[in-house]
């Protein structure tokens, strides 16, 4: 991504709505449908600051990864020790067979060839280990958020259920997410496209605004896995290596 984008992270990933009820819906997530073992091993790879490694952290020992080195700096001082620089497909870092979790969190659209980086992960999960990832759905999306952070794709549903098994998981939860302000979130990336607008659409909104946005997202934590949920700005999934 470019340097401002992670500039940007560092500075709102504690306060902004996205950043704050993503991880609360994530962490539930986690505790009802990934239920890793206890004092588990996690890897979450590309994780850009660091800001899921305190609520990954909750589950087990984390390690990490992270290609872009100002991002990683940071993450380093979060998680207290050193976060590599591998990148997917190359994890010949650690053995196989090694991990209870891996998160890949908003960064599968970001890597060329998805299919290998998959199977690469797949190959360090433990047997009956699983995947926690989440990308950008709705190709007809694509704006100037997705440019400035350098993404290759948008994932429908049927596409990303057909390349997980394609890879080897089974799919144990395959959910759109951020669904309740996906109206809104639609209409604000049509109009960025009608007016030209150029920009990463992540700015820190008011105080009540960015409260009411962080409630309001933050009520999928109850939804998904239990309410079928017909579409959203996201997808998130749970894919299981086999026993």
């Amino acid at each position: 991504m470019e340097a401002q984008v992670y500039e940007r992270m560092a500075e709102l990933d504690s306060d902004h709505w996205w950043f704050v009820a993503r991880r609360d819906i994530l962490q539930n997530l986690i505790e009802r449908i990934v239920r890793p073992p206890k004092n588990a091993r996690i890897l979450e790879i590309g994780c850009g600051t660091g800001h899921n490694l305190a609520m990954l952290s909750k589950f087990g020992r984390v390690e990490a990864t992270e290609m872009d080195k100002t991002a990683r700096e940071l993450a380093t001082k979060r998680l207290g020790r050193a976060v590599t620089d591998a990148a997917l497909p190359d994890l010949s870092a650690w053995p196989t067979d090694q991990f209870d979790l891996v998160a890949l969190l908003d960064v599968l659209e970001h890597v060329p060839d998805d299919r290998s980086g998959l199977v690469a992960i797949r190959e360090r999960l433990k047997p009956g280990g699983k995947l926690l990832v989440t990308v950008p759905a709705n190709k007809w999306m694509w704006s100037a958020h997705d440019v400035a952070h350098h993404h290759h794709r948008r994932y429908g549903k049927d596409e990303l259920r057909n390349v997980a098994r394609e890879c080897g998981f089974e799919v144990d939860l395959l959910s759109p997410f951020n669904s309740l302000l996906f109206p809104l979130i639609a209409a604000v990336r049509a109009a960025g496209k009608v007016t030209g607008r150029e920009s990463a659409d992540d700015a820190m909104p008011p105080r009540p605004v960015n409260s009411i946005l962080k409630g309001v997202f933050g009520l999928e934590a109850g939804l998904i896995g239990r309410l079928p949920l017909p579409f959203g700005v996201s997808l998130v999934a749970v894919l299981r290596r086999p026993a």
